[in-house]
């Protein structure tokens, strides 16, 4: 049965006639991309294998965002944060880098036309500490 299903899926011909444009609005898709407006594009700085389920935890509770957080696996070591609000949203970006693991999250800004293709992580935040520097270099 499943070879005859294989053999009409192979022998199957598209031709013009029977082609049909279907338009997708940006109307039916308002209420989904509003949403991805409160979101971040995260990528751990990692080669190595690690626990998804793991990470995805330890950053709800990092950020303090048990319940109006949600985490979404969109590529390989790619992961999309919708927050609930604009305010946390921002406060994550800013308060960085934040890391898992010993390996460094890198995040960006959704923006309209991201695929997990297309998304380059170029930069990131990092702490620096320089032990016996002057009081004067000093800096929050």
């Amino acid at each position: 049965m499943a070879e005859d299903a294989i053999d009409s899926l192979e022998n199957m011909k598209l031709t013009t006639d029977k082609e049909e444009t279907i338009e997708i609005s940006d109307e039916g898709r308002l209420m989904e991309i509003e949403s991805r407006n409160l979101s971040l594009i995260g990528k751990f700085l990692t080669c190595k294998p690690f626990n998804k389920r793991a990470a995805k935890n330890t950053m709800r509770r990092a950020w303090g965002q048990n319940e109006g957080l949600q985490i979404l696996n969109v590529g390989s070591n790619l992961f999309q944060f919708k927050f609930s609000s604009e305010f946390d949203m921002e406060r994550i970006l800013r308060n960085g880098p934040w890391t898992f693991d010993n390996q460094l999250l890198m995040l960006k800004r959704w923006s309209k036309g991201m695929t997990s293709k297309n998304i380059r992580m170029e930069h990131a935040s990092l702490w620096v500490q320089i032990w016996d520097a002057s009081l004067d270099m000093f800096s929050p």
